[in-house]
Protein backbone atom coordinates (compact mmCIF):
# COMPACT_ATOMS: atom_id res chain seq x y z
CA UNK A 1 0.00 0.00 0.00
CA UNK A 2 1.58 3.38 -0.88
CA UNK A 3 0.04 5.93 1.71
CA UNK A 4 0.41 9.54 1.17
CA UNK A 5 -0.07 12.48 4.17
CA UNK A 6 -1.93 15.43 3.43
CA UNK A 7 -1.89 19.09 4.09
CA UNK A 8 -3.82 18.02 7.16
CA UNK A 9 -2.27 16.24 9.73
CA UNK A 10 -3.67 12.41 10.25
CA UNK A 11 -5.55 12.19 6.71
CA UNK A 12 -4.43 10.05 4.64
CA UNK A 13 -4.69 8.81 1.22
CA UNK A 14 -4.27 5.14 0.63
CA UNK A 15 -3.56 3.45 -2.71
CA UNK A 16 -3.81 -0.54 -2.32
CA UNK A 17 -1.92 -2.88 -4.37
CA UNK A 18 -4.29 -4.74 -6.92
CA UNK A 19 -2.72 -7.70 -8.44
CA UNK A 20 -4.92 -8.53 -11.66
CA UNK A 21 -4.42 -11.15 -14.44
CA UNK A 22 -6.74 -12.99 -17.01
CA UNK A 23 -9.59 -13.45 -14.24
CA UNK A 24 -9.75 -10.14 -13.06
CA UNK A 25 -8.01 -8.96 -10.18
CA UNK A 26 -7.43 -9.17 -6.17
CA UNK A 27 -6.74 -5.98 -3.49
CA UNK A 28 -6.44 -6.34 0.33
CA UNK A 29 -8.59 -3.10 1.48
CA UNK A 30 -7.44 -2.84 4.63
CA UNK A 31 -4.64 -4.43 6.81
CA UNK A 32 -4.04 -2.91 10.39
CA UNK A 33 -0.19 -4.19 10.03
CA UNK A 34 0.13 -2.54 6.95
CA UNK A 35 -1.15 0.75 7.50
CA UNK A 36 0.35 1.42 11.23
CA UNK A 37 -0.80 5.04 10.89
CA UNK A 38 -4.46 4.46 10.94
CA UNK A 39 -3.88 4.01 15.13
CA UNK A 40 -8.14 2.68 15.70
CA UNK A 41 -10.41 -0.21 15.86
CA UNK A 42 -13.09 -0.57 13.11
CA UNK A 43 -16.64 -1.07 14.51
CA UNK A 44 -18.81 -0.90 11.59
CA UNK A 45 -19.25 -0.83 7.85
CA UNK A 46 -21.01 1.48 6.13
CA UNK A 47 -22.55 1.75 2.42
CA UNK A 48 -24.30 4.34 0.62
CA UNK A 49 -25.26 5.01 -3.07
CA UNK A 50 -26.62 8.29 -5.21
CA UNK A 51 -28.33 7.82 -7.94
CA UNK A 52 -27.46 11.10 -9.71
CA UNK A 53 -24.11 12.85 -10.86
CA UNK A 54 -23.63 15.99 -9.05
CA UNK A 55 -25.15 14.56 -5.68
CA UNK A 56 -23.51 16.23 -2.62
CA UNK A 57 -23.61 14.47 0.88
CA UNK A 58 -22.17 16.10 3.99
CA UNK A 59 -20.73 17.61 5.29
CA UNK A 60 -20.72 14.95 8.58
CA UNK A 61 -19.16 14.11 11.67
CA UNK A 62 -19.94 13.03 14.99
CA UNK A 63 -19.63 15.22 18.38
CA UNK A 64 -17.54 13.22 20.99
CA UNK A 65 -17.56 10.73 22.67
CA UNK A 66 -18.90 9.66 19.47
CA UNK A 67 -16.85 10.88 17.43
CA UNK A 68 -16.11 8.34 14.07
CA UNK A 69 -12.57 7.95 12.11
CA UNK A 70 -13.20 6.97 8.91
CA UNK A 71 -11.79 4.77 5.93
CA UNK A 72 -13.78 5.41 2.71
CA UNK A 73 -13.48 3.96 -0.63
CA UNK A 74 -15.40 4.71 -3.62
CA UNK A 75 -16.41 0.81 -5.59
CA UNK A 76 -19.17 1.81 -8.05
CA UNK A 77 -18.77 5.37 -10.15
CA UNK A 78 -16.91 8.05 -8.82
CA UNK A 79 -16.68 10.87 -6.11
CA UNK A 80 -14.33 14.02 -4.90
CA UNK A 81 -13.93 12.93 -1.06
CA UNK A 82 -13.70 16.19 0.78
CA UNK A 83 -12.17 15.92 4.65
CA UNK A 84 -12.55 19.25 6.47
CA UNK A 85 -10.91 20.37 9.37
CA UNK A 86 -13.54 21.09 12.23
CA UNK A 87 -10.58 21.42 14.98
CA UNK A 88 -10.87 24.97 16.41
CA UNK A 89 -7.40 24.69 17.94
CA UNK A 90 -6.22 23.33 15.19
CA UNK A 91 -3.68 25.21 12.63
CA UNK A 92 -5.46 24.07 9.68
CA UNK A 93 -8.77 24.77 11.00
CA UNK A 94 -11.65 25.10 8.21
CA UNK A 95 -8.95 23.87 5.29
CA UNK A 96 -9.96 21.25 3.60
CA UNK A 97 -8.57 18.03 1.36
CA UNK A 98 -10.22 16.41 -2.15
CA UNK A 99 -9.25 13.07 -3.61
CA UNK A 100 -10.82 11.67 -6.34
CA UNK A 101 -11.91 8.26 -5.45
CA UNK A 102 -13.03 6.28 -8.02
CA UNK A 103 -14.02 2.06 -8.88
CA UNK A 104 -10.98 2.39 -10.98
CA UNK A 105 -8.27 3.93 -9.32
CA UNK A 106 -9.64 1.99 -5.99
CA UNK A 107 -8.01 5.03 -3.98
CA UNK A 108 -9.10 5.26 -0.46
CA UNK A 109 -9.05 8.22 2.28
CA UNK A 110 -8.84 8.18 6.01
CA UNK A 111 -10.17 10.70 8.31
CA UNK A 112 -9.84 10.44 11.62
CA UNK A 113 -11.95 12.16 14.26
CA UNK A 114 -12.22 16.14 14.78
CA UNK A 115 -12.87 16.15 11.05
CA UNK A 116 -16.18 16.74 8.67
CA UNK A 117 -16.58 14.47 5.66
CA UNK A 118 -18.38 14.77 2.26
CA UNK A 119 -18.37 14.04 -1.28
CA UNK A 120 -19.77 15.23 -4.54
CA UNK A 121 -20.73 11.96 -7.03
CA UNK A 122 -19.01 12.59 -10.35
CA UNK A 123 -20.79 9.97 -12.32
CA UNK A 124 -24.39 8.51 -11.58
CA UNK A 125 -24.75 5.32 -9.52
CA UNK A 126 -21.98 5.71 -7.27
CA UNK A 127 -21.52 3.15 -4.38
CA UNK A 128 -19.13 4.43 -1.47
CA UNK A 129 -18.18 2.20 1.40
CA UNK A 130 -16.51 2.72 4.72
CA UNK A 131 -15.21 1.49 7.87
CA UNK A 132 -15.97 3.54 11.06
CA UNK A 133 -14.09 3.71 14.23
CA UNK A 134 -17.78 4.02 16.49
CA UNK A 135 -20.99 3.52 16.43
CA UNK A 136 -23.81 5.68 14.64
CA UNK A 137 -25.24 7.36 17.20
CA UNK A 138 -28.19 10.01 15.64
CA UNK A 139 -27.81 11.70 19.13
CA UNK A 140 -24.14 13.18 18.30
CA UNK A 141 -24.39 13.50 14.42
CA UNK A 142 -24.44 16.55 13.10
CA UNK A 143 -24.11 18.40 9.47
CA UNK A 144 -22.15 21.64 8.32
CA UNK A 145 -23.64 23.57 5.39
CA UNK A 146 -21.80 22.46 2.53
CA UNK A 147 -21.93 26.05 1.31
CA UNK A 148 -20.45 27.72 4.31
CA UNK A 149 -18.33 30.66 3.06
CA UNK A 150 -16.18 30.28 6.08
CA UNK A 151 -14.76 26.82 4.57
CA UNK A 152 -15.37 27.84 0.67
CA UNK A 153 -15.16 24.50 -0.64
CA UNK A 154 -15.01 24.78 -4.73
CA UNK A 155 -17.39 21.91 -5.10
CA UNK A 156 -17.03 22.81 -9.18
CA UNK A 157 -20.51 22.49 -9.34
CA UNK A 158 -23.29 25.64 -9.41
CA UNK A 159 -27.00 23.56 -8.83
CA UNK A 160 -25.94 19.98 -6.91
CA UNK A 161 -28.53 17.76 -5.60
CA UNK A 162 -28.55 17.86 -1.83
CA UNK A 163 -30.73 16.47 0.65
CA UNK A 164 -33.39 18.67 2.94
CA UNK A 165 -30.83 18.15 5.55
CA UNK A 166 -27.81 18.99 4.02
CA UNK A 167 -29.67 21.86 2.84
CA UNK A 168 -31.04 23.00 6.75
CA UNK A 169 -27.37 22.63 7.91
CA UNK A 170 -25.67 24.66 9.84
CA UNK A 171 -22.79 27.08 9.44
CA UNK A 172 -19.80 25.83 11.19
CA UNK A 173 -19.15 28.59 13.37
CA UNK A 174 -23.17 27.86 14.42
CA UNK A 175 -22.07 24.65 15.52
CA UNK A 176 -20.76 23.94 19.04
CA UNK A 177 -18.14 21.24 18.57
Amino acid sequence: MIITETKLEGVLIIEPQVFGDARGWFMETYSKKKTPQIDCDFVQDNQSFSAQKGTIRGIHFQKPPMAQAKLLRCTRGAVMDFAVDIRPDSETYRQWVCVELSEENKKQIFIPRGFGHAFLTLTDDVEVQYKADNYYSAEHDCSILWSDPDIDIDWGIDDPIVSDRDSRAQLLKEVDL
